[in-house]
């Protein structure tokens, strides 16, 4: 099938024709997706490049700052390269609510800035410009391509902790086309995020998670971290939940799990998420052994109590 006619089928259909082989344009779409990623994480090594750079010179902005790349940070880095490196006239540079530390940062930005610094820096402040630039011109790339499926994006949006990037991950990953996925089930194992088990002597045990696409599981993976930082939301609750048990890193694989899940249902009816709140898992705990748990905490700290039905 040609560009043009798959583009046709989507206008008419809203969907991509089921295929274990994805057509020419979301094979295209995955490879910018990719490529977008990889410019994406090495800028963020040019910043940790430029922090373990700072600390070398012994400025110490990330005690003060809550992130090291800021407008504030570029505007001190800039003038250090220029060579105004007083820890007084660096901390007038800071913008916004960083003025307020203004006392603590020139404290922070005392320093041995030298001359071999200043040249690292200028390279690292030009190579993250050019990444911008590269990763802006990708994104606009995508966003053309995605047109035909722009609906599929948004939907997906809709999900806790799905931001746009990660949607359109998903879309040039799996083609926004569930009818290649009889079940949500499968599509999370070919995501790489569905439990595995290892089969021996007719007993099971678990054994990780399924192999799969790691661009896909990697895009899911930072999905779940997000929307285990959201405010009373089920995907928050079911982290917190699961964390308890099992720790957090198993924590952020359900949540991944649960977030392709999601998506295969919105993707195959077209309906927007839902949300079942933050307080799910407590509404389907039993009353009665609630209840009992909380008398035990009572005991605990010295006190007893008696509970009976509310009329």
């Amino acid at each position: 099938m040609s560009d043009a006619e798959w583009l046709a089928d989507v206008a008419a259909h809203g969907m991509v024709r089921p295929s274990f082989v994805p057509p020419l344009p979301i094979r295209a779409l995955g490879e910018l997706t990719r490529y977008r990623k990889t410019q994406i994480t090495v800028r963020g090594q040019e910043i940790q490049r430029l922090e373990k750079l700072l600390q070398d010179a012994g400025i110490k902005l990330s005690s003060v700052a809550s992130r090291v790349w800021s407008k504030s940070a570029r505007a001190m880095v800039e003038a250090l390269i220029e060579g105004d490196a007083t820890p007084e006239a660096l901390a007038e540079l800071a913008k916004g609510p960083m003025r307020a530390k203004i006392p603590a940062l020139v404290e922070a930005l005392e320093n041995r800035w030298d001359s071999h610094h200043s040249v690292v820096a200028r390279r690292i402040l030009a190579h993250i410009d050019f990444l911008d630039e590269s990763i802006a011109s990708l994104g606009d790339e995508i966003s053309e391509r995605l047109r035909p499926v722009e609906a599929a994006v948004t939907l997906l949006c809709t999900i806790p902790g799905v931001s746009t990037l990660t949607a359109e991950v998903i879309v040039a990953e799996t083609g926004a086309d569930m009818t290649r996925f009889p079940t949500a089930a499968q599509l999370a194992a070919w995501a790489g995020v569905a439990p595995a088990n290892h089969e021996s002597a007719g007993k099971r045990r678990p054994a990780g998670t399924r192999q799969g696409g790691r661009w896909l599981r990697n895009a899911l993976i930072e999905a779940a971290k997000a929307a285990a930082r959201t405010k009373d939301t089920y995907l928050a609750a079911k982290y917190r939940q699961v964390a308890r048990r099992r720790g957090p890193n198993k924590a952020t694989v359900a949540v991944a799990h649960a977030i392709i899940v999601v998506a295969w249902h919105l993707l195959s009816t077209g309906q927007t998420y839902q949300d079942l709140g933050g307080d799910y898992f407590e509404k389907r705990r039993d009353p009665e052994r609630q209840a009992q748990h909380l008398v035990g905490k009572l005991a605990e700290l010295g006190y007893q109590a008696t509970f009976e039905p509310a009329a």
